[in-house]
């Protein structure tokens, strides 16, 4: 009996030494990747490969992306983001940051870091260019546009310093320049995820912290509205 408890015992440090040192490795990982620059990213999706389109919807069941993004890109549940329309530029950079680690805020990404380990940077580019092919996720229901979201989206507010939201992410929410995502269609639940991670400081792989400053600007109210302002467009 008593060997069997120091073997459970050894069993247990074991797991808790493993454990600790795939946390700091993944610590570690996360402090290495290097932060986006303006210049660095431009000349990323300059190199950026040429997609094949059949080739990226191949992929989006072999690699099981379609598993949690749909096989047409709208998500099976609002737990994970719809794909559908996105940016090629968008989601390239999104596989590039979480190949090295720069997106590893909480356990989907992780998820996400296991799922691109293996892509080719030529896979990466394929499976973009199949998702900017797929028409938009439309919502069933339109509802009209909360006050306070319209103008953030339109006017954004001088008093805070906050520029309108049409003017990195398009007027219909179509996306922008220099890997600026489309949200028109998305998931409301993925929508308030990925702004509160970025209010509270815990997603960092935007260009300048841009995206962060805007969301630490803006209450918890505002980015619902805002959610729910894109899931209609």
């Amino acid at each position: 009996m008593k060997t069997l408890q120091l073997s459970l015992i050894g069993v247990g440090a074991a797991l808790l030494v493993s454990g600790w040192v795939w946390a700091n490795d993944a610590a570690h990982e996360a402090m290495d990747a290097v932060k986006w620059k303006p210049a660095t990213l431009r000349v990323a999706l300059a190199d950026m490969p040429a997609g094949d389109i059949a080739r990226g919807k191949t992929l989006n069941s072999q690699l099981m992306c379609a598993s949690c993004h749909g096989e047409n890109g709208v998500a099976p549940t609002s737990n994970w983001p719809n794909v559908a329309g996105q940016k090629t530029d968008y989601t390239y950079k999104m596989l590039l940051d979480y190949q090295s680690g720069l997106r590893s805020e909480d356990e989907r990404s992780k998820l996400m870091t296991v799922a691109v380990e293996p892509m080719s940077q030529q896979d990466m580019a394929d499976v973009a260019a199949y998702y900017a092919s797929l028409p938009a996720h439309e919502a069933t229901v339109k509802a009209p546009a909360h006050a306070d979201a319209e103008r953030l989206v339109r006017k954004g507010d001088p008093t805070r310093l906050l520029t309108p939201c049409a003017s990195c992410h398009g007027v219909k929410g179509q996306g922008g320049k220099e890997a600026a995502p489309a949200l028109a269609g998305q998931s409301e639940k993925a929508f308030i995820r990925t702004m509160m991670l970025y209010k509270n400081g815990e997603r960092d792989n935007d260009v300048n912290k841009s995206m962060a400053q805007f969301a630490g600007k803006l209450t918890d109210e505002e980015i619902r509205q805002l959610a729910a302002y894109y899931h209609t467009r």
